[in-house]
């Protein structure tokens, strides 16, 4: 689940919880999550943070004497800060820090990545090199995302999620911008006109702000997590009243994920707006 603006929200949060404090180690035990990394490079990963940069859905850091961290969530991964002592379920990796305060990275389903590398070297990292423009830092007008997505016939989510062309959107975020825009995710790429790829990025925008708005939190809650709200306009929300329209929304496989869609507001046979 996580997407650009959950690992936005951490990269502010652990920024946040390390402002003057120093990490005193980092622990962590054997598991998937370092995919074949060298995870002894985690002992040498100690004092400052230096820098926390976000590209895509990567996290980015970077502390004393060049040792940085490329993190990314998976499907259920999560900084969270606890007490020292306090026992984490699913913790993969702890950050213990000078005040007593504990980060640990938790990961239930084990499909989250850690890998150590020299902080002067994360950007380029080949995984970080393969991405296209981010989202939210770039933040690509009509013609870029255009550009980006091309003009193939692949349909419109399918191509929103290809992290190559475009940095961020997921199965999430990327149903909440096609709803934003008025855009049905199974329309093709090359029957969009100017004014929808102008629509659609202004829906991106929109869609980034209003999730880093609504999620905002000490600790991120999923909206897949039991308990938690679900404040999106379409995802999640098959069979429910549309927030727009009340319609039904729809939910339908696409490309092996679940869309969902407002089968009023995102007609599937649109004339191309310019």
């Amino acid at each position: 689940m996580p997407e650009l603006p959950e690992v936005e929200l951490a990269r502010r949060n652990f920024e946040r919880w390390l402002e003057g404090r120093r990490v005193v180690r980092v622990e962590s035990e054997p598991a998937r999550t370092f995919r074949g990394a060298r995870r002894a490079g985690l002992k040498d990963i100690r004092g400052k943070l230096e820098c926390a940069r976000r590209r895509g859905k990567y996290l980015l850091l970077g502390f004393e004497a060049n040792r940085g961290l490329l993190m990314h969530f998976g499907m259920t991964g999560k900084l969270v800060r606890r007490s020292q002592g306090q026992v984490e379920a699913y913790s993969r990796m702890r950050f213990v820090l000078d005040d007593g305060q504990v980060v640990h990275f938790r990961d239930p389903r084990l499909f989250g990545r850690v890998q150590p590398a020299q902080a002067d070297a994360l950007l380029a990292l080949p995984v970080i090199r393969a991405l296209g423009p981010d989202a939210l830092l770039d933040a690509p007008d009509g013609p870029a995302i255009e550009k980006a997505l091309g003009r193939g016939g692949r349909h419109l989510k399918v191509a929103l999620m290809d992290q190559a062309r475009l940095a961020g959107l997921g199965n999430l975020h990327a149903a909440e911008a096609l709803f934003r825009a008025r855009l049905h995710p199974a329309r093709k790429v090359s029957t969009l006109g100017p004014g929808e790829w102008r629509a659609l990025a202004a829906a991106i925008r929109a869609t980034l702000a209003f999730a880093l708005e609504a999620e905002g939190a000490d600790e991120l809650q999923y909206v897949e997590e039991p308990g938690a709200e679900n404040p999106f306009f379409v995802y999640g929300r098959a069979g429910l009243p549309c927030r727009r329209c009340q319609a039904r929304v729809k939910s339908f496989a696409q490309a092996g994920r679940t869309t969902f869609y407002c089968p009023h507001c995102q007609p599937k046979r649109q004339e191309p707006r310019r």
